[in-house]
Order: C-alpha cells, then sequence, then structure tokens
C-alpha cells in the first residue's frame, strides 16, 4: 500500500468535510437492518502473498495522511442535526486490519464464501466504519484482500479514487514518504456536537433567510413565467422519480433474506465496449443489457415467463467541483426490459432510460428529502428506508476504470471484484474495469435464488449473447 505521490491536500481532504450530508447520515442511521445496511466489500485478488510487516506499515501510513479513515460517526444526542466524523480516540490499527488462511483447497468458491460472511458481519459503529482482511492460502500462492467500508464513507467513484491513493506503482517499495501527516480534526462528543450545530444554525439562520428570500424575488420579478415553469417541470418530473416502476416482481427473485452469496466472473473490456458501440450503445448499456439477457435465461430455465422486472441503477451526480470521496449520487429506477430476446434491442432501451434519468431534475430529490427523512426516529426511517429498497429485484452499478497497474505491499493486483451492498433485494451486480477486464461480482440472495448454479451460469451466458454483436458488427 505505497502511496503514489498525491498531493497531501488530496489525501487529507478525501471523505469531505467533518458533517455527514443528510443522505450520508441518513444510510448510516439506518445500518442497523440488513434490508437498508449499505456494506459493500472491494475483493482484490494478488499474484502471490504481500508481505505483512510492509502491508501494515502502508496502513499506519495511509490512516495517517487520509484522517478520515481514523474517524468514527458521531452521533448528536437529538437528531437535530446530522452526525459528524471525529478521531476516534483508541484508534486500533489491528482491529481494521487482520489476516486469515483459508482452511481448506485454497479455491474461488471458500474464497467467496469467507468474503460473503465477512460483508454480513456488521460495522462496530464505534469505531472507524471500515475493515479490511488479508486472505491467506488462495490456490496458486496466489492471496486476497478484501476492504469493506460503509457507504457513507463514499460512493464507488469515490472508492476507487481511495484505491489509487492506497496502492503503489511497482512491487519494490517507493522512496520514503516525507509528507506532513495533517492535525486531526477537533474531536466532537454527542451533547457538544448537538449545541455546536445548533448555535451556527441559530447564528446564521437570519442571513441565510434573508439572502434566499432575496434570490427568489430577484427571479421572480426577472423572469416570472420561467421561475414558475421550473416549478411545474420539477414536481412532474419528482412525481416520475416517485412513481414505483409499473412492472410486477419477479416470481423467481422472490423473498429478501440477510444471507450473503458472492460469484465472480471477468468480461472482456473490448469486447463489452464494442458488443455497445455496434448497438448504439455505451459500455455500460451493453453491461445492462447483458445482466437483463441473463436473467431472461435464467426465468426460461425455470420455466417462467417474465416480460419486465423493476430495477435500479445508481447515477453519479459528481462534479470536477466535489472533494474526492464523499457521495455523490442517486438512484434512478426503471422497468427493466428482461423478456427482450434481441440484445440490440435491450441497449437502445437501457440507453434511452440513462439518457433521460440523467436529465430528470427530481433525480437527486433524496438530498432535498433526506435532512427531514434523518431526523425521525430509527425504527420509522428504517421502515420507510427499507419500504424503498424493496421495490427493485436487480440492483446494478457500474462502478468506472482503474487507470493503472496497482501494487500491495510486493504483490500485484491481477483482479478487482466490488461485492456492493444489498440493500433489501434479491441480487446487486457491480463491475470495475482493471487492466482490461471487467471484473463482475454479483451478491445474491441465497434464499431469493433458488438455483445458484444455473443463475450463475445463465448470466454468464446472457454476456456471451451480448459479446456476440461485437463479433458480428
Amino acid at each position: 500500500m505505497v502511496l503514489p505521490g498525491k498531493e497531501t491536500d488530496d489525501l487529507a481532504s478525501w471523505g469531505g468535510g467533518q458533517d455527514l450530508s443528510a443522505w450520508e447520515a441518513l444510510m448510516w442511521r439506518t445500518g442497523n437492518d440488513y434490508r437498508t445496511r449499505s456494506t459493500g466489500v472491494v475483493v482484490e485478488m494478488l499474484d502471490t502473498e504481500p508481505d505483512w510487516d510492509r502491508l501494515v506499515a502502508a496502513h499506519d501510513r495511509l490512516t495517517r495522511l487520509v484522517p478520515r479513515l481514523r474517524e468514527r460517526v458521531v452521533e448528536p444526542v437529538l437528531p437535530l442535526v446530522t452526525p459528524a466524523w471525529s478521531p476516534d480516540p483508541r484508534f486500533d490499527l489491528s482491529y481494521h486490519l487482520q489476516r486469515v488462511r483459508l482452511p481448506g483447497d485454497g479455491s474461488m468458491d471458500e474464497l467467496h464464501a469467507l468474503a460473503a460472511q465477512f460483508a454480513a458481519r456488521p460495522l462496530d459503529p464505534e469505531r472507524p466504519p471500515w475493515e479490511s482482511l488479508l486472505v491467506l492460502g488462495v490456490a496458486g500462492g496466489q492471496a486476497a484482500y478484501l476492504f469493506k467500508p460503509h457507504h457513507s464513507l463514499s460512493d464507488g467513484i469515490g472508492l476507487l479514487q481511495l484505491l489509487d491513493l492506497a496502492h503503489g506503482h511497482s512491487r519494490e517499495p517507493g522512496p520514503t514518504d516525507l509528507r506532513p501527516v495533517p492535525e486531526p480534526r477537533r474531536q466532537e462528543s454527542p451533547e457538544g456536537l448537538l449545541l455546536h450545530r445548533l448555535a451556527d444554525k441559530v447564528v446564521g439562520a437570519p442571513g441565510d433567510a434573508v439572502r434566499e428570500v432575496f434570490h427568489v424575488a430577484s427571479r421572480l420579478a426577472t423572469d416570472p413565467i420561467g421561475t414558475a415553469s421550473e416549478a411545474v417541470k420539477f414536481a412532474m418530473s419528482l412525481r416520475r422519480v416517485l412513481t414505483p416502476p409499473d412492472a410486477p416482481h419477479s416470481p423467481a427473485l422472490t423473498g429478501s433474506g440477510s444471507g450473503y452469496r458472492l460469484d465472480t466472473f471477468d468480461v472482456p473490456f473490448d469486447g463489452l465496449k464494442a458488443a455497445g458501440k455496434a448497438a448504439g450503445g455505451s459500455v455500460n448499456d451493453a453491461f445492462l443489457a447483458a445482466l437483463l439477457g441473463g436473467l431472461r435465461r435464467y426465468h426460461e430455465k425455470l420455466s417462467l415467463t417474465v416480460d419486465y422486472i423493476p430495477m435500479a441503477v445508481p447515477v453519479s451526480l459528481r462534479t470536477d467541483a466535489d472533494p474526492m470521496g464523499a457521495n455523490k449520487f442517486a438512484g434512478a429506477r426503471f422497468v427493466a426490459p428482461v423478456g427482450e430476446p434481441d440484445p440490440e434491442a435491450r441497449i437502445a432501451a437501457i440507453h434511452e432510460f440513462i439518457a433521460d434519468a440523467r436529465m430528470e431534475p427530481a433525480l437527486g430529490f433524496l438530498d432535498l428529502l433526506a435532512p427531514v427523512l434523518s431526523r425521525l426516529p430509527g425504527f420509522v426511517l428504517t421502515r420507510i428506508a427499507g419500504g424503498m429498497t424493496g421495490l427493485s429485484d436487480l440492483q446494478a452499478s457500474n462502478l468506472g476504470a482503474v487507470s493503472r497497474p496497482l501494487y500491495l505491499a510486493g504483490a500485484r493486483v491481477t483482479h478487482i471484484y466490488p461485492m456492493g451492498p444489498r440493500p433489501g433485494i434479491p441480487a446487486m451486480v457491480a463491475m470495475v474495469t482493471y487492466d482490461g477486464t471487467c471484473c463482475i461480482a454479483v451478491n445474491f440472495d441465497p434464499d431469493a435464488v433458488v438455483d445458484a448454479t444455473a443463475f450463475a451460469i445463465c448470466l454468464r451466458e446472457g454476456f456471451d449473447e451480448v459479446l456476440a454483436l461485437a463479433k458480428s458488427g
């Protein structure tokens, strides 16, 4: 985990400001229930076993240069303000970084089972919300590194930024890192957090209110029709965003238990990109179309005919002005054409939906509701959030690409599998592109998928079906 030479300011600012956003607070406060738990695991495959002492030293240095990794979430005594990040006065690296050896044959199935158990174990809310595990004894002299962050730390793009910060450029140790360690933030207590934030609100409220009134009045005076038109457009967009997908749940993906099961496989990036281009779409469109093709085959395997299912995809709201890390995304739900046999038609339908979703004025509506929702009692909040997550049968996310080879304490990273959170849905599929390969991880509920072997085979066949477009195009 040798650092690749980023500026100190980049490292120190990863994760954003001290206060959780209302959206992050919402994810944090609903994390006790499996239906709303937002913890994922990144599984890195290593070509050899890394040097343990180097790995520990690198983690120690990284967590000092990226203060967020040594901070825990402090809740106010009353949920009138959002939680805040505060240095953990008892930070213990040996708790957050551990190592185990697979007891069996070191197969991928054994590693998958361990990763699923690791993902299912809740994080300690009194500590910084992440854990990592070095797994030894993987077949062929390999090893694996598992990193489990809470979603309140970052979204997928921010997580890829952290991967870049946290890995070296070669097997050999880099030059001695002489960058100064940033000063830790002021520690917050539950009582002090409430008093400080309420005081800030009282002081700032009059000026903020006056500025908002003048801003609205100015817009109304200069463009009354345009201002009213924007309000109507937003209201109509909000109605579209809030309306659940008009599709019944699949009878083949029933139930939403607390169990986790992991499956991973690889697809060539160039082939998936060419397939998307051949059908007038993108890599992401081809990725989603391949998943739907696999689900169609799985339904046919079970002698079921399903034309559409409700599906959800995250859409990034991040801009260049946003800090590294933190969360800048919104969820979009749509009626997925799982029964469409033509992969080109699926790609076209998905491309149109994604384009329309990005243009919705109300796409980030939860940023408006989250400040209110996050102040509700925990059991009420969990019930509301659980009902929202349970609206979909499948969630899929293309996190993006890692732009360079990664090394970890003398070992080369060969694959990166993102085991995404599975809050209240039967299956979550996520993809990271690394070293010319699309690394795909399927996190599914073993109670909902009755034939796991057929499910795995059908998903791979769905990708083969889409990849064939590149060969015929």
